[in-house]
């Protein structure tokens, strides 16, 4: 039965999510269509360019983020004690960078803003919609609906109405989470390894990477938005357990561990075969939460249930 989005993710509050947004019945609306052969590819691009001004303008930090033909995938983290720090005017700002005027020009800009800045209750509502998970993934998907089907001359839903999202108790959970977005296109079997896995948080990292002449030994931290203290792995050891995941999880592959798992992993899990387990139930295993079987228990307690999907296997990972 489908329940209040604020059961899950209580409004002003931290918190991690990964979200899954499809497209209506789960079309290649944002690849190549398998009966037409047109291609829609550079709708990633249009995704990727959203997320980074969406970055820009909440308070949130986006840690991985996978653009598939017919789904999308984010893993996100909410900021409100961020949000809380802004004064009226970057609040102000924020929303209209967001939401620009029709006319575009400088004076309608200008005049939004101030009307904005002379309504404090106003911006009482846009702070909190600034750190709201609902109001994200709307900011994300209707401009995007909107482009494609003016793009293709029609009308109606590009995305299914409802996104779902499963909360991420712990880093651990976090880091299964950001592996099972960044392998989709592996695991998919679209691509043979992280350098074939355009529009993912991984390919971002690396492009980074290069471009900026950055060491990846530094500490992983979001690929976008505000940021927030880093993970207990450096990037180059993420990439390096994404590689190793990648050739586990891949298509004709499963069951088979091999016995090269990279040293990182000893900190993170309590064995190779548990890791590639708790990283394939990120889809399969769990549903609204992922997290120990003690945190999913606390979790269905705090929202009025005896128990949540995913507990038994959550028990096997312990």
């Amino acid at each position: 039965m489908t329940q209040a989005r604020s059961q899950l993710v209580p409004p002003g509050v931290d918190g991690r999510y990964h979200c899954v947004q499809r497209c209506v019945r789960r079309a290649f609306l944002c690849g190549v269509d398998r009966y037409t052969g047109t291609s829609f590819e550079h709708r990633k691009t249009w995704v990727e360019h959203r997320l980074g001004l969406l970055a820009k303008c909440f308070a949130i930090s986006i840690h991985a983020y996978a653009v598939m033909s017919n789904h999308l995938h984010l893993v996100v983290q909410l900021a409100p004690d961020v949000a809380a720090g802004w004064c009226e005017a970057e609040v102000a700002a924020r929303w209209v960078r967001l939401f620009p005027p029709r006319q575009g020009s400088h004076e309608a800009v200008e005049a939004k803003y101030r009307k904005l800045l002379d309504d404090s209750e106003r911006l009482r509502v846009i702070r909190g919609r600034l750190c709201d998970l609902s109001w994200l993934m709307r900011c994300l998907a209707e401009p995007i609906a909107r482009r494609a089907n003016r793009e293709d001359g029609c009308k109606g839903r590009f995305w299914e109405g409802r996104f779902k999202a499963q909360r991420l108790c712990d880093e651990r959970a976090l880091l299964a989470a950001m592996a099972y977005v960044d392998l989709n296109p592996i695991r998919a079997g679209i691509a043979d390894g992280l350098d074939d896995s355009a529009h993912t948080s991984a390919a971002a990292r690396m492009t980074q990477a290069t471009q900026t002449n950055r060491t990846l030994n530094t500490a992983l931290g979001p690929i976008l938005g505000v940021l927030q203290p880093p993970l207990a792995i450096s990037t180059a050891d993420y990439l390096q357990l994404l590689d190793w995941t990648g050739r586990q999880l891949a298509p004709g592959k499963r069951g088979r561990i091999t016995d090269d798992a990279p040293t990182c992993l000893r900190g993170i899990d309590l064995g190779p075969e548990r890791w590639t387990s708790r990283v394939r139930g990120v889809g399969s295993g769990y549903w609204r939460a992922i997290g120990s079987a003690e945190q999913l228990i606390e979790l269905a307690m705090r929202i009025g249930q005896r128990w949540l999907k995913g507990l038994r296997f959550a028990e096997t990972l312990s």
